[in-house]
Order: C-alpha cells, then structure tokens, then sequence
C-alpha cells in the first residue's frame, strides 16, 4: 500500500526537534493568503510520539519551513479505538493573541507608509518591543524590509492583531506570513506577493485551471454581489453638520451599493498638533476604501486540483499567485489570485483544494464585520 503521508516533525517552541510522525489518520491544513490559516491531525493514541502532540508545540509538514503550526486544542475519544484529534492554526495565528495597542503616551498607533512598513511596525510595536516585556514573543523575528505595498495612512488602537494585518492585506493586495529558520531558530515575519501566472502576460509561463486541460477534478464557481458595497460614506469627529463626511467610490444607478463607515476616532488623541483638514480627509478616504476592500463583490472558483495535471504546486504555482481559471462549457475565464489552499492527507490519497478569487463572508466574518464600527466607541 502507498503512504501518500508527509511526515510531521514535532518541535518545541524554541524549534528543538522532540520526534516525527508518519502514521497517522489524516492531515489537513488550510493556509491563507491574507490571514491564518488552522489545522487538523487525527491519530490514533497508541501510534508512536502522539505523547509530543502538546499545545503550544510546534509542527512541520514534511521539512517546509512555511508550513509550520501550532498546537492549540487536542480532543481524546475512546470509541472501537483511542483516538486524539489535535487542532491548532499556522504560525502566523500567534498574532491572534496580540492587541494593538498604542505607544505610551499616544491615542493610536498611527502611520503613513507601505503595507509592509505597517504591517511589521505593528509586529515589532505589539510582538517584539512592545512596552510591557510580558507581551513579548522571544522568538518572533522581523525580515528585512524591502518597502513593499503601495503608501497609505493607518491607525489602530485595541484591534486584534491578526485581523488588523489582515484588513492591511485585503486593502493593499499584500500577503503576509510567519515561517521558521532552523539554522537561527527564530520565527520570521514577512510579507510576500504572489507571481502574475495569467494567460495574457508574457514574463512566466501561464497558468490555466481548467476541467477541458484535465488538471481540475472538480469546480464550483459563485459570483455574488449579497452584501456587497463600493460607496463608501466615512463620518469623522463631530456632530450633525459639523461632522466631515467623505465619499469614497463613483459608481451610479443600479450598480451602486452603498455603505455608512463611521470613522469618528480619526483625528482623535491630536489635539495639541491636529491634522490639517486635507490630512483629515486622507485617513477618511483611506478608511472608506478599507471597508470597500472588506465588502468588495464575492467573484470566486473553488477547485479540486488533480494530481496528475500538468501544473505542480509549490513548483509551477503556489498561494498568492493570480492565475486564469477558465469552464468553456460555463462560459467562464477569470483571472484571480489563489487565496486559499487546502491540503488533504488521508489514507486513500492526497487531496488538494484551492480557492481563486474572493468567496463569500462566513456568518463569523459578517459579525465580525459588523461589530467594528460598534467597537469604535468602546475603543476610543
């Protein structure tokens, strides 16, 4: 019989190897371009190493450095067999545990530069030197910063960490992960773009997913516009007509979908060198067009990518690349960025699913949504 099973490497926090294990029920994992992403094992409890399987333990798929996890809840059922079921998310899911809070003495964590610059001054400010040492992850390291990401202005204050890298990633088209490095034994931030693998260009050789090229087992396409918004009202400081509003998006008629953002905590904690109005008006615009990133239109293929096609993962494309997708027989050809992959290890073979494009909102994410501009007052 086949073992289609990667081995898994059991590891401390501090990245000191405890064991492997290549034997288990199934295995799988989701990784995320713009947030992180969970796992599963499921093992029976009396194979070897299962013992290691702690929280807080550190494991590797195989020996890719970016497929790393984390512990966080082991379950044990005693049915014909003892089984332990152990779940977790990857590493960049420790910045779940953090909250954004601002240098001593200021009302927000503000900033006006790349995603990249923001993205890792909010890694350094609330996960390597934050004020409180007891707030510090010792093995969280940042990459060089290569300036990567187009400019904009952000501020935070009491946000979760890892939703507030996601909402930089959304607006700007900038992915974001934490890998290992088993020589430093450190964990690394770092941001990444995807390749441009696309049909129309001519610098990498295309992608194409497509069930006519026999490289997709199955697809499942939804193109949706329910709770979609690209008119953005912001609302800044101040009551009635007092209040500065903004309009952000151009769009009329039948095709325009609007959406109030109240953003009264801009311009807040300034008071001793306030904003210019022209300043005010940047950060109102540049929260409108985050909120539009949240609620943009829900346009995506999800596949069953085949084994035997002619593409190979990790070597022809990986997460984050934009790739055309195509169904003749739908009438269908999109170019889209791989947002989502999901790799399935289980007995009778290795599944992989991908996602293209931007799926629709989970109930948690439209709550989660829809509880922000509450959080604004209680915050502020």
């Amino acid at each position: 019989m086949i073992n289609h099973f990667k081995p898994i490497r059991i590891m401390t926090p501090e990245l000191w190897l405890l064991g492997e294990i290549d034997d288990y029920e199934s295995f799988t994992a989701t990784y995320r371009y713009h947030a992180p992403g969970e796992f599963e094992l499921v093992i029976n409890l009396n194979k070897q190493s299962t013992n290691l399987l702690q929280k807080n333990n550190v494991i590797m798929l195989g020996a890719d450095p970016k497929k790393v996890h984390i512990i966080k809840h082991r379950n044990f059922i005693q049915e014909n067999d003892e089984t332990l079921t152990v779940r977790g998310y990857t590493l960049s899911g420790i910045t779940r545990q953090r909250r954004t809070i601002p240098p001593t003495g200021q009302a927000y964590d503000r900033l006006t530069a790349n995603a990249e610059t923001i993205m890792k001054t909010y890694i350094d400010h609330n996960c390597i030197n934050p004020s409180n040492p007891d707030r510090v992850f010792s093995m969280l390291i940042n990459n060089e910063n290569l300036e990567r990401g187009p400019s904009l202005p952000w501020q935070t204050r009491l946000k979760n960490l890892a939703d507030e890298l996601e909402s930089i990633s959304r607006t700007t088209g900038i992915g974001w992960q934490i890998s290992i490095d088993l020589d430093l034994e450190k964990w690394i931030f770092d941001v990444y773009e995807g390749k441009d693998l696309t049909s129309g260009q001519e610098i990498n050789p295309p992608v194409i997913f497509s069930v006519e090229f026999d490289n997709v087992e199955s697809q499942e396409y939804t193109d949706s516009l329910i709770g979609h918004a690209n008119i953005a009202y912001v609302a800044g400081k101040g009551e009635g007509t007092d209040r500065v509003i903004v309009e952000v998006g151009s769009e009329s008629g039948l095709d325009r979908y609007e959406e109030f953002v109240d953003a009264r905590d801009i311009g807040v904690g300034e008071e001793e060198s306030p904003p210019s109005p022209e300043e005010i008006e940047a950060r109102l615009i540049a929260r409108g067009e985050q909120k539009l990133a949240e609620l943009i239109a829900a346009e995506a293929f999800e596949c069953e990518i085949s084994n035997s096609g002619s593409f190979k993962y990790n070597e022809d494309w990986s997460l984050g690349d934009i790739v055309t997708i195509q169904n003749k027989k739908w009438g269908l050809s999109m170019d889209a960025r791989i947002t989502e992959v999901i790799e399935i290890y289980e007995p009778d073979g290795f599944k992989l699913r991908a996602v293209f494009g931007n799926k629709l909102p989970t109930l948690t994410e439209k709550l989660k949504s829809k509880l922000e501009n509450a959080n604004i007052e209680t915050t502020r």
